[in-house]
């Protein structure tokens, strides 16, 4: 089964057109609390996305897509928040940077069913309280947000948590639940530091069912030209679609030797960075 496909936009053209080539979760970006001190000096991009685009996107995609929104991490107005996205028609409700199962609970009983809850496990907190997090009734899905976590753990590089097999033991646990679960962002089929052709091989291995198209697939921050979103959505998404259909017929050997090659350049462009300091 292909990949469910996430984009990041408030564009409504551009959400319209990557509905159109498969994406199949358009996502508006709500989370700043924290960001900017978390994140501040990064090659990153902090979301000024508001509630009110919730519903501009809702009204815009046609229905193919879902529309996912992240919200805050828990605050004050969390309920208030919450209820609104709801209101103005979120099919999934996002909570990011947790870091206790209590703050998990609490986002699902403020969602209380009436969208799908997805976790953003993107601290070492919310990794050492997964155990507990998995009991929670109403957990719909999880995806591991890799950007925040190797920041957390001081490592250079992202990948460094695929390459040294600490996404394989996180999402055995989520696995064993039966949640859906994905991890990180991909590029272009051969682009990225790390090309994404490995990377889409490995959340075959690991069973992932959720990708996010990343700033390196498009950036539609600073570039909002719709031929070039039509083209890119076409033919990169295309791409990825039909690699995907190739990788299903591949066997284990194939898988484990992806992961050895994933293993190796993770390994090289952390020699580069060092060279480079």
């Amino acid at each position: 089964m292909s990949l469910q496909m996430m984009y990041i936009t408030n564009n409504p053209q551009i959400a319209r057109i990557a509905e159109k080539y498969s994406v199949n979760r358009i996502w508006v970006d709500l989370e700043q609390i924290g960001k900017k001190e978390r994140q501040g000096g990064m090659n990153t991009v902090q979301s000024t996305h508001t509630i009110e685009d919730v519903q501009i996107i809702r009204d815009s995609i046609e229905g193919a897509a879902s529309l996912q929104v992240r919200v805050n991490p828990i605050h004050d107005s969390s309920q208030q928040e919450i209820d609104q996205v709801i209101a103005y028609g979120a099919d999934i409700v996002m909570l990011p940077f947790f870091t206790t199962a209590d703050e998990a609970r609490k986002f699902v009983n403020m969602v209380d069913g009436r969208a799908r809850t997805c976790l953003l496990l993107e601290t070492i907190g919310a990794e050492q309280s997964l155990d507990e997090i998995l009991e929670i009734p109403g957990v719909d899905e999880i995806h591991i947000g890799l950007n925040d976590l190797h920041l957390q753990y001081h490592m250079q590089f992202m990948f460094e948590l695929l390459a040294n097999g600490k996404v394989e033991e996180i999402t055995k646990k989520i696995k064993a639940k039966g949640i859906p679960y994905g991890f990180g962002g991909i590029a272009k089929l051969d682009e990225g530091m790390l090309p994404a052709r490995h990377v889409i091989a490995e959340h075959y291995r690991l069973g992932s069912s959720m990708a996010i198209l990343s700033r390196s697939f498009y950036d539609s921050w600073i570039a909002d030209d719709l031929e070039e979103v039509e083209r890119t959505f076409k033919y990169g998404l295309g791409e990825i679609r039909e690699y995907e259909q190739r990788l299903e017929g591949e066997n284990e050997a194939f898988f484990e030797h992806n992961r050895q090659v994933v293993q190796r350049e993770v390994s090289e462009i952390l020699q580069a960075k060092q060279q480079n300091k």
